[in-house]
């Protein structure tokens, strides 16, 4: 791509840099940039610098956080005995999407997959267990649902799972098949998720 200017060249390249937008599209948002008043972009390039240096991820569920801990964490109008287990922040924000869980979350951060060489010390297995043994002396965890993407490393990481948490004598289950098997989560309707989380089932490594 030929352009007049090595600014705006500079600017597509790092624009198309982000998922799913070409060079085309990168022209057209660097060109609608460039025709907006300064202070306009100039909020935008803030906005954008702050989010990458300011943004933190909760000391409890690792999910994004403007402080030390997130706002589902700390809100008293939440069930902390109810853990819902994901593997990415996206997950969050899709359940939270349906409005029909009530309780908190714990992110993983990925799921188990030996070929690409990740292993449960690589997720945040370790700090779930810890979580759960510390809340045994405020609020103990009544349930933990498993929702993870319908693959293979998502069933093979709610099964590793669902072996750690039998020690502790806690409930576990996982959503309703209503998600289509080698589906992910994040890409899962509202509606079908919501009724997944409503109708979940009890977890068995039998």
């Amino acid at each position: 791509m030929n352009l007049p200017s090595k600014l705006i060249e500079d600017a597509v390249t790092e624009i198309s840099r982000l998922p799913g937008i070409g060079k085309k599209t990168a022209l057209r948002l660097a060109l609608h940039l460039l025709k907006q008043n300064e202070v306009n972009t100039e909020a935008l390039a803030l906005a954008l610098t702050r989010m990458r240096t300011e943004i933190q991820y909760c000391k409890t569920c690792h999910n994004i956080s403007d402080a030390e801990e997130c706002s589902i964490c700390i809100s008293h109008r939440r069930d902390g005995g109810l853990i819902c287990v994901v593997e990415d922040i996206r997950d969050v924000l899709a359940i939270e999407n349906t409005n029909q869980f009530s309780g908190k979350y714990h992110v993983l951060g990925g799921v188990i997959s030996p070929i690409q060489g990740i292993g449960p010390e690589e997720l945040k297995i370790e700090s779930l267990m810890e979580r759960i043994e510390k809340a045994q002396q405020d609020q103990p965890v009544q349930e933990v649902i498993l929702a993870l993407s319908a693959t293979m490393e998502g069933d093979t990481t709610s099964f590793y799972l669902a072996k750690r948490l039998k020690e502790k004598s806690i409930k576990v289950s996982t959503i309703a098949r209503g998600i289509p098997v080698g589906g992910e989560l994040e890409f899962t309707d509202e509606v079908t998720l919501g009724r997944s989380i409503l109708t979940r089932i009890n977890y068995s490594t039998e």
